[in-house]
């Protein structure tokens, strides 16, 4: 593909050809009865071949669809776009060394003018262009495991994460960050702080809001501060790096196993729920927030990183089929965690189905639908009755944790009582024995 095109190919790449232009040129395009002005733009690796990008002069960019009676113009020179592909610049041996991989996300994404959408598309080294500040925190070395927007990850993809995590580590790296997308990362950073246990060094999950090619992006500073405590930070756990607050100067980080998505989309998106984000980085300053397992290269990483995807999370609301529970028990499914109301509950017109799925072997989970605050299903006679039928009470854990636990847990094992005890077992600092109010 000709450089003079970068991004463009078949049809779209052809016509522009034939008409001599190139990128930076500034071209009239019109169309029926409209016309447009502007520079034309290249386009990002995976982009469709039939719309052509322009910068209009209000700074926008718009994406134009061929059409037989298009008329293209060029009417000057523009300058050309500067931005090309990085080459990994060299090592500095008083830096050091970051891992960065990408999972795709928005993060990771551009914009596509064929949809108006982000679409995943940003390769590593992309990233380094884009945020060349990173050269100056750390030796980095980047790798594209996938190229997927989160709701598209699920287990067979963090035991790849996990091993690739793991192969880092024993490359001797100081720290890894994972670009991932926002929708499912607090899923996705509960399975590693599972997966990998006796970290010597930290694992943090960024992500972003917005894409990078977006002037209100908040992938730079997630990704920056990401990449500083990775390289620097003295603790040495699975934790996701987000915006503290809607404004672009502080982000903090969340204990993998105790963080959550609160809002669609805000910078600020992510809270640490019952407990305070483990750190809080502002400019160069790194502030220790709670307490946390310390980094120390000579700890030996144990990687587990399987999951049984025959478990189930199942959110109570006033009406639900008693028959769903049914379905978990015909497919064959291990477990099920319950997402109840209030301390702890759901409908009496359920508990049948409920002794029936635990007499059948099923291992039942409770948690809250609430966000702050625990269960305790010792206040009312529907938490005491559901205990004397087996349902076991996960204290402050979150839904998704819970849910991600007991898929790793059953990997372990299929024994009932050594799974039980590994899911009341606190592995990655996924509950608390007291949940502290706070203002």
């Amino acid at each position: 593909m000709s450089t003079e095109l970068s991004g463009y190919k078949g049809n779209m790449f052809k016509f522009l050809k034939k008409e001599n232009l190139q990128i930076g040129d500034i071209i009239r395009i019109t169309r029926n009865d409209e016309f447009f002005e502007g520079i034309l733009m290249p386009r990002y690796e995976l982009a469709d071949d039939n719309h052509i990008v322009l910068k209009l002069k209000n700074g926008y960019n718009i994406g134009i669809k061929l059409h037989r009676e298009m008329v293209v113009m060029k009417i000057g020179v523009g300058a050309k776009p500067t931005y090309k592909l990085s080459h990994q610049p060299k090592e500095k041996t008083v830096l050091p060394t970051v891992a960065i991989i990408s999972t795709g996300g928005t993060i990771a994404s551009r914009v596509d003018y064929r949809t108006g959408a982000v679409h995943p598309a940003l390769t590593s080294d992309d990233i380094l262009t884009v945020v060349p500040e990173l050269s100056k925190i750390a030796n980095i070395k980047t790798k594209i495991l996938f190229s997927l927007l989160s709701e598209n990850v699920h287990s067979s993809h963090w035991t790849k994460l996990a091993q690739t995590v793991a192969h880092y580590i024993q490359m001797g790296v100081d720290g890894v960050v994972i670009c991932h997308g926002t929708d499912t990362m607090a899923y996705t950073s509960a399975a590693l702080s599972f997966a990998l246990q006796n970290l010597p060094i930290p694992v943090i999950l960024v992500g972003s809001q917005r894409s990078s090619d977006r002037p209100s992006s908040d992938a730079a500073l997630n990704l920056i501060n990401a990449v500083k405590a990775a390289a620097k930070m003295p603790i040495a756990e699975v934790m996701v790096c987000m915006h503290e607050t809607a404004s672009d100067t502080i982000t903090v980080l969340h204990r993998g196993t105790r963080v959550r998505k609160c809002h669609t989309s805000r910078r600020d998106a992510f809270k640490s729920v019952n407990i305070r984000p483990l750190a809080r980085i502002k400019g160069e300053e790194i502030t220790l927030l709670e307490d946390y397992t310390r980094r120390d290269p000579k700890k030996h990483l144990i990687t587990t990183p399987n999951f049984e995807r025959k478990v189930g999370l199942l959110k109570f609301y006033p009406g639900l089929d008693s028959n769903t529970i049914d379905w978990y028990m015909d497919n064959g499914y291990f477990g099920l965690i319950l997402e109840g109301t209030g301390l702890g509950h759901v409908g009496e017109y359920l508990f049948p189905k409920i002794r029936k799925a635990i007499e059948q072997g099923l291992i039942i989970g409770m948690t809250s639908q609430c966000i702050w605050g625990r269960v305790n299903m010792n206040v009312y006679d529907t938490g005491i009755d559901l205990q004397r039928m087996g349902v076991i009470p996960l204290k402050d854990m979150l839904p998704e944790t819970a849910l991600v636990k007991m898929m790793w847990v059953f990997s372990q094992t299929t024994v009932l009582e050594e799974a039980k005890k590994l899911l009341l077992l606190n592995i990655a600092g996924e509950f608390s024995d007291r949940t502290l109010y706070e203002k």
